[in-house]
């Protein structure tokens, strides 16, 4: 039977009937559509391949039958979990006529995860972990020690290709999974030491105790993690690198029947928050319902304290907003549950409503408690607080007049080499402006200098700004602190220097121009570079230097919350006003600036090492609920695709040293 709407149409070659519609036998779907299982085909999916075998083991550990996780990397690629925990079962399934173990590899949400008889706190109820590993290897091979015997079996792309077998018999129990991911399917079947290495540590660290051996025989190196110290040990660890602004973290714990919390808390002096929350182990890197209650609960503990301290105005309604309390926060947040709802089988944000409740009323009520029994550490705390909220509301990191407490800043050269050489590699791909003609151009308008003169770019990057005056110069230097941008501005400038725009290192009157964009705002202190580039000119001579500016008062705080997320580094989101008073401050004459908007896409912009998953999806957020102020003087768009376009307004100075 055939009716009119199954005819062909559009280049269509045949009808539309019954026999069009195509059902995927087994694990097919997986392998015909990878990314809706694991995430992506790139690296991060093909780690998720090792997660999901190792989450099978610490649910074991949660279950209390395992202690020992060996991970191993061969010298041909593949990847190999065991632990000694319960085996899977290999007794004949009493409904699929095959054995346990085989119908857990091959069917699509099977597993003991469903049933809260077997697992209390595990890593999710999806049961499609492990059979997803199977559809994406070229080949599997699976040990079993259980029920007093050695069990194996193999696969290939997903399906047995021997039978279980009961090798020997063994007093052992334990799984053993050996897998090679198939690179017909992947981007890159490399396993990343680094990655993988990580995040054993850190699920040591979550569960104390437990024995976690690496080997990869690639590098032939061999690790064990195994810690006593739990999340308080995994925060020190975290602020290694940091400079906490009190000796002890902060402790909360939950044991409840139904769920499980524990959360350690450490502010620093550094400007981005580090919040590493997990799910029965789970790293949910988009956090979610447990995430948001601790965020809540900072809010109201940090205000009700500041407030009974008498340290906010209330004549103007002073409120610390909760994004000033995760300045410089180091969070670890466990929470242990059944039966937990994850936003996708890669479980990057929880969704079960009762944890925010949950989570929200018991960090509150013991927050309060600890902050009010210790009011040297609330000081601290709630100091650190309303030093960012103060700061964000004048929008000028660099004044010490808005800090709560005033205190040297300290610059550290190997910050900035270290996260402006790796994104030096894809530089040019990381913003428009970056190599927009129509914006060097405008640069370029203002040099009023003869032909003969010699110009120096400061923190020159790529050194198109340099560039961009062409022949209208007759010598082109540049200084970078990065050997990167050096190499990089090598290729368009005359001569590059690494130095610091701090202590710039040329004599005193040694340029006719000077030029920069797009700094000033990363550094503490940008009066400093500005007196420095006061001294290298000759007298007569000009400054030239672009900068993003908020349209207005009413989004500028809404812009340094984005750009701080996008840059920790970022210290300063000038006013107009600002930006002229400090280059007149400096000595400059004879200020003139021109205005040039330019559409960038944010989804590009933050696509950079510097900028967590965590940070791209709050940065998102902060444009899907940008406040009404902002909205009515900054332009952006969000497309029907989902991709957010922001007008960034460049306004290009010129200054002229006094003769």
């Amino acid at each position: 039977m055939s009716c009119p709407d199954c005819s062909s149409k559009n280049g269509a070659t045949g009808p539309y009937d019954a026999s069009s519609i195509t059902v995927l036998p087994g694990l097919e779907a997986v392998r015909k559509n990878p990314s809706m299982y694991i995430g992506s085909t790139d690296q991060e999916g093909l780690h998720r391949l090792v997660y999901e075998a190792v989450d099978n083991s610490i649910d074991e550990s949660l279950a209390g039958y395992c202690s020992r996780i060996h991970v191993v990397i061969g010298r041909d690629g593949s990847c190999s979990v065991e632990d000694n925990g319960r085996g899977i079962p290999v007794d004949e399934h009493p409904e699929m006529a095959c054995p346990a173990c085989q119908v857990v590899l091959t069917t699509l949400h099977a597993g003991g995860k469903f049933d809260q008889g077997s697992y209390f706190r595990s890593a999710g109820i999806h049961g499609v972990g492990i059979s997803c590993v199977n559809a994406l290897s070229s080949w599997l091979e699976l040990d079993v020690w259980r029920a007093n015997g050695h069990y194996v079996q193999s696969y290939k792309v997903g399906q047995p290709t021997t039978a279980l077998v009961r090798k020997h018999a063994s007093e052992r129990r334990g799984t053993r999974v050996r897998f090679m991911p198939d690179t017909s399917i992947f981007d890159t079947t490399q396993f990343d030491h680094s990655v993988l290495a990580r995040r054993l540590e850190e699920l040591a660290f979550l569960h104390p105790g437990i024995h976690i051996q690496f080997d990869d025989h690639r590098q032939s190196t061999s690790q064990v993690y195994q810690y006593d110290s739990g999340i308080l040990g995994f925060i020190a660890r975290l602020n290694s690198d940091r400079t906490p602004l009190h000796a002890k973290p902060i402790y909360i714990q939950l044991k409840g029947e139904q769920i499980e919390l524990d959360l350690a808390l450490q502010w620093t002096t550094a400007y981005g928050e580090a919040i590493s929350s997990y799910v029965n182990s789970i790293n949910t890197v988009w956090g979610g319902t447990h995430v948001n209650g601790l965020k809540r609960a900072l809010n109201r503990s940090i205000n009700a304290y500041a407030a009974k301290a008498g340290l906010l105005n209330a004549d103007n309604g002073e409120r610390i907003a909760t994004f000033d309390i995760l300045e410089g926060l180091t969070c670890v947040l466990s929470v242990r549950m059944f039966d937990p709802r994850f936003e996708g089988q890669t479980k990057t944000r929880l969704t079960s409503r009762y944890v925010r409740e949950t989570v929200d009323e018991v960090v509150s009520l013991q927050l309060d408690a600890i902050l009010t029994a210790d009011p040297a550490l609330a000081r601290v705390v709630v100091g650190r607080a309303l030093d960012a909220s103060r700061a964000r509301q004048a929008a000028r990191r660099a004044s010490d007049r808005a800090r709560y407490t005033a205190r040297d800043i300290h610059v550290s050269d190997e910050v900035y080499q270290k996260q402006f050489g790796i994104r030096s590699k894809t530089w040019h791909k990381s913003a428009v402006w970056i190599a927009n003609e129509e914006l060097l151009a405008e640069h370029a308008k203002m040099l009023k200098m003869p032909e003969s003169a010699r110009l120096l770019d400061v923190c020159c990057g790529s050194g198109v700004v340099g560039n961009s005056f062409g022949d209208r110069v007759a010598e082109k230097y540049g200084l970078d602190i990065t050997p990167e941008m050096v190499a990089l501005a090598s290729q368009r400038l005359d001569k590059v220097v690494q130095g610091t725009v701090y202590d710039i290192p040329f004599p005193e009157a040694s340029f006719d121009v000077v030029c920069t964009r797009e700094v000033l705002h990363l550094l503490p202190n940008p009066g400093k570079p500005v007196s420095e580039i006061f001294r290298v000119l000759k007298p007569g001579g000009q400054f030239v230097v672009g900068q993003i500016l908020p349209f207005s008062e009413l989004d500028g705080p809404w812009m340094y919350r984005v750009f701080k997320k996008k840059q920790p580094l970022i210290f300063n989101m000038f006013q107009e006003e600002d930006f002229r008073q400090m280059l007149l401050g400096a000595g400059f004459v004879d200020l003139e600036m021109t205005e040039y908007n330019l559409w960038e896409s944010i989804d590009v912009w933050i696509d950079t090492h510097e900028t967590t998953s965590l940070h791209r999806h709050e940065i998102r957020d902060l444009f899907h609920n940008a406040p009404a102020e902002a909205r009515a003087v900054h332009p952006f768009e969000i497309l029907p695709s989902g991709e957010i376009r922001d007008l960034w307004r460049w306004c290009i100075f010129s200054v002229r040293k006094p003769e």
